[in-house]
């Protein structure tokens, strides 16, 4: 049942993306395909309730219940991110908006980019870790808890090759061999950060005022529609 749960939440998460995704930008619905967008994190919360109330019952910890306190706690930390990718790639295949910078390879940018994903996923490990703690104080019988101390154990390898990572690009840097040059999205990402630019209200703070209330930009844009 819970890996049932687990994998109905996983394409519960890709099914309210997409009907979000196309509120926005195909019904140019925007608060509503952000009220659609804000109920993701409502499976999650289903799935640790129901695995809270699996335990009550009695059943006896083991895999599943590790692996559903870890899918909590990558979504928790990975859910966003994820979220902003696909609306940036969804703008983009729909003319709304420039195609997504790509993460930098080379350098300082690229050293940064890896310390991002890498506190992504301690972050996840953390709250899973969490998560799997409150799980073993809730059993309360060392005897049975071995399966959860499994996975806090997995945990541990996950930070821990996380840092390594980030530290190595720190560390030693890559750079681009001779005579390659870092593509101009590359460029631009460095520049501008993950987010791909400086936001959307900076953007049409720079942009004329013609330009910005331009009757061709309010038709194209439900974000600045009244």
């Amino acid at each position: 049942m819970i890996v049932t749960l687990i994998i109905a939440c996983e394409v519960g998460f890709w099914v309210l993306l997409a009907v979000g995704l196309a509120l926005r930008y195909l019904a140019r619905m925007p608060r509503t395909s952000a009220a659609v967008l804000l109920c993701e994190p409502l499976l999650e919360v289903v799935l640790l309730i129901v695995t809270a109330i699996d335990l009550r019952n009695g059943a006896e910890p083991d895999f599943k219940h590790g692996l559903a306190a870890v899918y909590i706690g990558f979504t928790a930390t990975h859910g966003h991110y994820m979220i902003k990718w696909a609306d940036g790639h969804a703008a983009h295949l729909l003319g709304r908006g420039p195609r997504p910078a790509k993460p930098p390879r080379f350098g300082t940018a690229r050293a940064v980019h890896e310390w991002k994903m890498g506190a992504r996923a301690i972050g996840a490990a953390v709250i899973a870790a969490g998560l799997l703690q409150a799980a073993i104080w809730y059993v309360g019988d060392a005897s049975q808890v071995e399966p959860l101390r499994q996975w806090q154990t997995r945990m541990g390898f996950v930070i821990g090759i996380s840092l390594i990572i980030a530290l190595s690009y720190t560390v030693w840097p890559k750079q681009p061999k001779q005579g390659e040059q870092p593509k101009q999205r590359e460029v631009e990402w460095a520049e501008r950060g993950e987010q791909g630019g400086r936001g959307e209200q900076a953007e049409a703070a720079d942009r004329p005022e013609a330009e910005r209330s331009s009757p061709q930009r309010v038709a194209l844009d439900p974000d600045v529609r009244k």
